[in-house]
């Protein structure tokens, strides 16, 4: 059908349709059939005028693997017989047309096809181009890594299967920084050299030959140095021919490069781009420009671990020693040191700031220098785990610093990267980078450990009925008894291996809670800030009732204000001016329920050996409905009992009964009083009283207690030692 189109004149569609079979001829390797339809294709471009299509087209079929004819009587089109001679006809009409020689218009085949002085033409060859049978180029730096300043060997080799020499003229080399683009002239073909200004714009090399044979390797070694850091990279290798020829090739390394699919097969030698084995396996057109070695010092300052709530300032110092510092940008991150992240997006703890466990609040400039003061071209960004800060001017033996605030929200230990950026000049565009880079892992510790429990009053104690049911959630809440007051206790314990400074204990009510409660407790603050040394422990007392008859009790939140200890400067800061750090634990929710008996018991603070008292227990019927209760009174060793050990009483609605029992002290110390225990047949529930309510110091003798003037006078006495 091409063929038709072809010869009907109509050359477009012709065209479109030899392209298509030509890309599936150089896919397949069908080299005698891709010949005959380039052959066609070059009389497209020659009848259209188009002098690039013909030119890449005719060098395409020049750099065929084709030696001698198959002998197969065929019809092979314009493009003539398969075979080296015909091969180099084509590349001699195809130089003789980039000369500016008129001989390609003849009788069979006329030409409008011409360069004037003035054209150029440039022939591109990427990696996957069917001109890189024509010309190929493979560059290989002799080392991976390079000091800047520092020279290093280049090696730039170019492979051709034209069937003849080609003379190049010149090869100009071109780098991803230009500064160390140059030119390599054939000694043979003298060239003028570009000069701007009286100034030689890039370098220039002289080769004594740049002859590229068919099918061998054009190697060509020279040394390169740049002081910019970073990759740097060869680009392409431009080679120009004659004087309006120019073929661009993309530059190759020689360990990733690839095959030339159509001359694999060949019967011919294998050869390398370069000769060392080494760099033929691992060569790269790339090398790594390592930075210049840094003249100023990053310095990072943290005293001890950080503790969840508080600031933590990290100070950061910079030094000068050789290098002015222009242009100087300060980056921060913080990175978990177990790869988890900072960030939870599942956050149901309460009293976060936010979902970030380690939180980068703000960079405090040096002591006078607030944001205000900060030039409009200056740079100072933060966000949770990052900020970047411009740092001013230094000069040569000069220092800034400044603090890193960051908080912990949970106890997690992070890793912190500050790194440097700075130039040490002044008046270049393009001035080189130098990076200091420091970190520093910094472990975050809980600090204060709140705990709380609840105290009934002292030696009256309630029949609960939901602690003597048998529950099986392990989240059950705390039952305390209602219309009663009862001790809430809340401990602080330094769980740190720093002394801490304890300013205040108290708990805030919710709204609806203070309708519902009533919460006494003592001054809220401290008279002076309590030491807290690792391990200790520190506790308060809080009254709590409720005469509201509700199921649930909203106690409210504890709130904790500490600080660290500030050792020898403790007693010269003033507390006003110091920061107290905020430790909240919200109190879960109390059951609130009417017992239905409660048991008092009443003796002496203290019994005599020898001596009896009476021992006292109160059962009191809180309900409207008669109450059957069965008790038992076991023996104790440490007394002498009188008195009922088991038996079953009715206790009226409304009113109290009460067990009277003789007890006699036979041993001294702190003793168990008979252990009581009751039943009630109503509800099913029993009861037993908790062991410090049911105890007694017992003294051998009767004790002689000193007078309270006495007491009074021994405590001044201490107090003024």
């Amino acid at each position: 059908m091409a063929r038709e189109y072809f010869a009907e004149g109509d050359i477009s569609n012709a065209k479109q349709i030899f392209d298509s079979i030509a890309s599936l001829y150089r896919k397949e390797g069908w080299v005698t059939l891709l010949w005959d339809v380039l052959g066609y294709l070059r009389e497209c471009s020659r009848k259209n005028g188009t002098i690039k299509d013909f030119v890449e087209y005719s060098l395409e079929m020049a750099a065929l693997p084709i030696s001698s004819d198959t002998g197969v009587r065929r019809d092979t089109g314009p493009a003539g017989p398969a075979n080296l001679l015909q091969r180099e006809i084509v590349y001699n009409e195809v130089f003789e047309l980039v000369s500016g020689a008129s001989g390609l218009a003849t009788n069979e085949h006329p030409s409008n096809l011409k360069i004037t002085g003035d054209e150029s033409l440039q022939l591109e060859v990427d990696l996957v181009s069917p001109l890189r049978l024509v010309m190929l180029a493979s560059v290989a730096f002799h080392e991976q890594r390079v000091k800047p300043g520092a020279s290093t060997l280049i090696t730039v080799s170019l492979l051709s299967h034209l069937p003849l020499t080609v003379e190049i003229d010149r090869l100009e080399i071109q780098f991803n920084q230009s500064k160390c683009n140059f030119f390599i002239e054939n000694a043979q073909k003298p060239q003028s050299v570009e000069v701007s200004n009286g100034i030689q714009q890039h370098r220039t090399e002289t080769a004594h030959s740049l002859s590229l044979k068919s099918n061998k390797w054009l190697r060509l070694t020279y040394d390169i140095q740049t002081d910019q850091s970073g990759k740097l990279e060869c680009l392409s290798v431009v080679a120009k021919i004659g004087s309006h020829l120019t073929i661009c090739c993309r530059a190759e390394s020689p360990a990733s490069m690839d095959s030339l699919p159509l001359w694999t097969l060949e019967d011919r030698v294998q050869t390398v781009p370069i000769k060392d084995p080494i760099l033929v396996l691992s060569g790269q057109k790339s090398t790594q420009v390592e930075e210049p070695d840094p003249q100023v010092d990053l310095h990072l300052g943290a005293s001890g671990p950080a503790l969840v709530g508080e600031i933590f300032l990290v100070p950061v110092t910079l030094v000068s020693k050789g290098h002015e510092v222009y242009s100087g940008e300060l980056k921060i991150n913080l990175v978990d040191v177990k790869g988890g992240g900072l960030f939870s997006p599942r956050d149901s703890e309460p009293y976060a700031m936010d979902s970030h466990h380690v939180q980068l609040l703000g960079i405090s400039g040096p002591e006078g220098e607030d944001d205000s003061q900060l030039d409009s071209d200056k740079i100072k960004k933060i966000q949770q785990s990052f900020g970047l800060i411009s740092v001013p001017i230094l000069k040569n033996g000069d220092s800034w610093s400044c603090k890193l605030e960051i908080k912990w929200h949970r106890p997690k230990p992070i890793m912190l990267y500050v790194s440097l950026g700075y130039t040490p000049y002044s008046n270049e565009l393009n001035a080189q980078t130098v990076h200091v880079h420091k970190n520093l892992q910094i472990e975050g510790h809980a600090a204060i450990v709140l705990n709380h429990h609840y105290l009934m009053p002292f030696r009256r104690d309630p029949l609960l009925l939901s602690k003597s049911k048998q529950v099986s959630e392990s989240d059950q809440s705390e039952s305390l008894p209602l219309n009663q007051k009862n001790v809430l206790i809340v401990s602080a314990k330094n769980c740190t291996e720093l002394p801490l400074r304890l300013k205040s204990i108290s708990i805030e009510l919710e709204d609806d809670a203070e309708k519902t409660c009533s919460i006494q407790h003592g001054s809220e603050e401290l008279s002076n800030p309590s030491l807290l040394v690792p391990g200790e422990e520190f506790k308060k007392l809080f009254s709590v009732s409720s005469n509201t008859n509700i199921s649930k009790l909203k106690l409210g939140t504890v709130c904790l204000r500490w600080r660290r200890d500030l050792g020898v400067e403790e007693q010269s800061a003033s507390t006003s001016t110091l920061s107290w750090v905020v430790t909240k634990q919200k109190l879960p929710d109390v059951n609130l329920e009417l017992p239905p008996l409660i048991v008092s018991f009443e003796c002496p603070p203290y019994a005599i050996v020898g001596d009896p008292f009476t021992y006292y227990i109160r059962i009191s019927n809180q309900t409207q409905l008669l109450q059957e209760v069965k008790y038992s009174l076991a023996d104790a060793q440490s007394f002498v009992l009188s008195g009922y050990h088991n038996d079953t009483v009715y206790v009226l609605p409304k009113s109290e009964h009460i067990l009277s029992y003789k007890l006699v002290p036979l041993v001294s110390g702190m003793q168990q009083l008979p252990k009581f225990s009751m039943t009630s047949v109503r509800y099913s529930a029993a009861y037993q009283p908790s062991n410090s309510s049911n105890s007694v110091f017992v003294f051998p003798s009767k004790p002689h207690f000193k007078a309270a003037v006495s007491t009074n006078s021994r405590v001044e006495s201490v107090a003024n030692e």
